[in-house]
């Protein structure tokens, strides 16, 4: 850990900085700034992600803040700092909230003290600086960066959770997911340990793995395991509007995928679907938002639960069209599909198609043709409808995974 030194370091380290360098400094900060972030990015991994990312937006905002800030004492040993402080106070809250330890940020520091001092060996000896002053300014650099890391401890320790309480949230998640469910007296037992009321319902909401997540951004009674291989959050009661913004809040590179509001001992249905949904989106079946809501997908997500079982329902009930060609097998398909879905007259259906009433009625005559009864047998005909209305779903997928076997 980076030594930490009282605040005021700048000025008692090196009295003796002529107040004259932050007119020669100022010019330089906005491209130094620039050259920090870069070479941090490039060179530290946690920052290396899209630039709207909060890590990214955090780093930003602290080598801005901190050049600007030491060119200001320079210029006023006596300037106000409180605003400065609670900057760097709060990146380390952010990374104790996020569970991570202060390496990264610290890598930081050392990182932008490494470059601006490439700048000042670089502009010194163009601005006529003595070999004395040139020692002063270093002095007065690397204590800045003590300084900041000891501000950033001072927050990290502030927002470090209780291992104890957060040991028993993970453990109460991992009871509340398990089939069968665990006791309500057990799990009332460690929700008091845990400082968590268990609530009558709850949501499970299924992330992608390796997603960011801004762990601050998460209301204080969401209980969440990100270190899973299919990382999880529990939501107590319904996925509000409210919730849903903070959701999208606390993963903005990621979508996710929100069960549906269960029971507490049904917990594990609700994460089933939360992954299931994941899975859809991933695949580009499902949503196109941050936040993907089950209860929006019900349909979709029943006729994609088994995709074998559908492929054999095809076999059975469409097997008849596996031999023709598959521009001619598609065109009878969709208007089969779209005759079950509307239920009308040829001419409706026309128009559903944007093709010819007799087009229509020539490809029904096939359809009876090669389905036979199966297209009055009740039981038949809506097996017959499930299939299409998968097959449509999956044929909707950006990549077009394989239609099944028999009909497609």
């Amino acid at each position: 850990m980076t030594q930490t030194l009282d605040p005021g370091v700048l000025d008692r380290r090196s009295p003796r900085l002529p107040r004259r360098l932050a007119v020669l400094m100022r010019p330089e900060l906005p491209s130094l700034a620039h050259e920090i972030i870069h070479e941090v990015r490039r060179t530290i991994p946690e920052y290396g992600r899209p630039m709207q990312g909060p890590y990214v937006e955090a780093l930003r905002i602290g080598v801005e803040r901190a050049l600007t800030h030491f060119v200001d004492q320079v210029a006023n040993p006596l300037a106000s700092r409180e605003r400065h402080d609670e900057t760097y106070r709060r990146l380390g809250r952010f990374e104790a909230l996020e569970g991570r330890t202060l390496d990264t940020l610290q890598a930081a520091f050392r990182v932008g003290a490494q470059v601006a001092w490439r700048r000042i060996m670089k502009v010194g000896p163009r601005r006529h600086l003595s070999s004395t002053v040139m020692a002063e300014l270093a002095d007065a650099l690397f204590a800045y960066i003590d300084e900041l890391a000891g501000l950033a401890l001072e927050g990290y320790v502030d927002a470090r959770p209780d291992e104890e309480t957060e040991g028993h949230r993970r453990r109460l998640l991992e009871l509340m997911l398990r089939r069968p469910p665990a006791s309500s007296r057990v799990l009332d037992e460690l929700a008091g340990r845990a400082g968590w009321p268990v609530p009558d319902e709850v949501t499970l909401i299924a992330v992608p793995s390796g997603a960011p997540c801004v762990r601050a951004a998460l209301d204080a009674d969401v209980l969440a395991d990100l270190t899973a291989a299919e990382p999880l959050l529990l939501v107590p009661g319904e996925p509000t509007a409210e919730r849903r913004r903070m959701l999208a809040q606390a993963m903005p590179e990621g979508q996710i995928a929100v069960g549906l509001t269960v029971p507490v001992a049904q917990a594990a249905d609700s994460l089933r679907w939360a992954r299931q949904a994941l899975g859809l989106v991933e695949a580009g079946l499902l949503g196109n938002g941050p936040v993907t809501c089950c209860e929006d997908h019900l349909i979709t997500l029943w006729l994609l639960s088994d995709q074998a079982l559908i492929d054999q329902l095809a076999r059975r009930h469409l097997g008849e069209m596996a031999g023709l060609g598959a521009r001619q097998r598609d065109r009878l398909l969709d208007t089969l599909r779209t005759w079950l879905m509307i239920r009308g007259t040829a001419a409706g259906i026309a128009e559903e198609l944007n093709i010819h009433p007799q087009t229509v009625r020539y490809r029904m005559r096939q359809l009876e043709g090669a389905l036979g009864d199966r297209l009055t047998e009740p039981d038949a005909r809506f097996a017959i409808e499930v299939v299409l209305r998968a097959m449509w779903l999956r044929r909707r997928a950006p990549a077009g995974p394989e239609r099944t076997g028999a009909a497609g």
